[in-house]
C-alpha cells in the first residue's frame, strides 16, 4: 500500500517539495487555497491527485504544511477536530517554531516542526525548482521528542537537504539574528535610501550596485514578514532593542571622535566575517550571481545569453546596470546554483568578456 502524503500550500517551498520527494513509493496529493495555483498543479502534473480542500486529510498518511505560521496554526486546529488517521505524521514549513510548537503541545496526533532554509528569487508554483533544498539546512523541530523523526527524514531525504534538530526557542533566537533581524535592517535601508531620493533625485541611481546587493533581501514577500515578526515578537524585540543600544554606543564613540573605538568595531566586524563558512547555504538563501562588463556595442549581451543557452544553462534572473556611465553597462545574471554559476563564468570569460562574483 502507497503511503498517502498531503501537501497543503503549493507556493514555491510546498510545489518544490512536490517536485522533490515524488515518486512512485507514494501518492502525493496537494492543495492550495489559490484556484489559479491549483490549476497549474493539475496541469503540469506536479501531484497525483488535487486534493478538493483541507477535509480531505482524513485519509493522509502525512501532511505537509506549506503556508505561512499562522495559516499552519489555523490549519492545525481545523485538522485537530477531523477525523484523521491514529498514525497521521504531521510537520510543517514555517520560518518560526515557537509559537506553533506551543499549539502541537495540545494537538490529538504527532506533530514535528520544520523549516527547510530555502528560498528563491521568485515565487509561487511557477518558480518550484526539485533542487531549491539541496545541500540547504532543513531544521526540525522535535519538542514532543516523538520517535517517528526519522520516519519524516526518510520521506524528506530526496530533498537532499542537510537534517538537523534544534528546539524551537534556539530554532527561533538563531534564525531571529541570522534572519529575520538582517530582513528588517535591510527594510529600514531601504526606507531610509527612498527619503534621500526625494532630497536628492540622483540617490536613486548611486543606490545601484552595493548598496542594492547589501539591502537585497527586502525585496521578500511583506506577507510572508509580517507573519514571521508577529510570530517571533519577543526575540526580535529583543534584538532590535540590543541593535538600538549597540547602534547609540557607535553614535556616542563618532561625536566623541574616538577613532581608536571606531577602528576597532570595523576591524572586529571584518575579522567575524571573514571567518563566516563560503559556498554554504545558511540562513538566508544564497544568491548565485554573476556580473558582466558588457560594452556599447551590438550583440554583446546576445553573445553572452547564447554562450549560456548553448550549454543548457537556465538563467532565473537578468538585469542590465547602468552604474558606470560612458564606460560599461555592467550585466546581472542569476543562475540556480553555484554549480552553474561557475560554468557560466567560465563560459563567458571564454568569448572575451570581463566577469565577477561578490564576495
Amino acid at each position: 500500500m502507497k503511503k498517502k502524503v498531503f501537501i497543503l500550500g503549493l507556493g514555491l517551498i510546498g510545489a518544490s517539495l512536490c517536485r522533490a520527494i515524488k515518486s512512485e513509493d507514494i501518492l502525493l496529493y496537494g492543495w492550495d487555497h489559490l484556484e489559479e495555483t491549483r490549476k497549474i498543479a493539475k496541469e503540469t502534473h506536479l501531484i497525483d491527485h488535487l486534493a478538493t480542500g483541507i477535509e480531505d486529510a482524513i485519509q493522509m498518511d502525512v501532511i505537509l504544511l506549506a503556508v505561512p505560521v499562522q495559516v499552519s496554526i489555523d490549519y492545525l486546529r481545523i485538522l485537530a477536530d477531523l477525523p484523521l488517521k491514529e498514525s497521521v505524521l504531521v510537520s510543517d514549513t514555517g520560518s518560526t517554531k515557537g509559537m506553533i510548537m506551543e499549539v502541537a503541545k495540545h494537538l490529538p496526533f504527532t506533530f514535528i516542526g520544520g523549516h527547510p532554509m530555502a528560498g528563491s528569487h521568485k515565487s509561487g508554483v511557477k518558480a518550484s525548482n526539485p533542487h531549491l533544498f539541496e545541500e540547504a539546512y532543513y531544521i526540525l523541530t522535535n519538542d514532543q521528542e516523538s520517535e517517528r523523526i526519522d520516519e519524516l527524514i526518510e520521506l524528506l531525504k530526496p530533498t537532499r537537504g542537510k537534517f538537523i534538530l534544534l528546539d524551537a526557542q534556539s530554532h527561533d533566537e538563531i534564525i531571529g539574528v541570522l534572519s529575520h533581524f538582517p530582513h528588517i535592517v535591510a527594510a529600514g535601508l531601504v526606507q531610509t535610501s527612498a527619503e534621500l531620493s526625494g532630497k536628492y533625485p540622483r540617490a536613486s541611481q548611486l543606490a545601484a550596485g552595493g548598496f542594492r546587493d547589501i539591502t537585497r533581501i527586502a525585496s521578500s514577500d511583506p506577507k510572508m514578514w509580517t507573519d514571521i515578526l508577529f510570530t517571533n515578537q519577543d526575540i526580535l524585540l529583543s534584538l532590535l532593542s540590543d541593535w538600538q543600544a549597540s547602534m547609540s554606543e557607535l553614535k556616542s564613540k563618532i561625536a566623541k571622535n574616538d577613532q581608536a573605538a571606531i577602528y576597532q568595531f570595523f576591524a572586529q566586524a571584518k575579522q567575524i566575517r571573514d571567518q563566516l563558512p563560503k559556498k554554504q547555504k545558511g540562513a538566508i538563501p544564497a544568491f548565485y550571481d554573476l556580473y558582466v562588463d558588457i560594452p556599447d556595442i551590438a550583440g554583446a549581451v546576445a553573445k553572452v545569453t547564447t554562450a549560456l543557452s548553448r550549454a543548457d544553462i537556465s538563467i532565473i534572473n537578468l538585469k542590465i546596470q547602468e552604474t558606470r556611465e560612458d564606460i560599461f553597462g555592467v550585466l546581472e545574471l542569476s543562475f540556480k546554483n553555484q554549480q552553474d554559476l561557475e560554468t557560466g563564468r567560465a563560459l563567458i570569460q571564454a568569448e572575451n568578456f570581463h566577469c565577477w562574483i561578490r564576495s
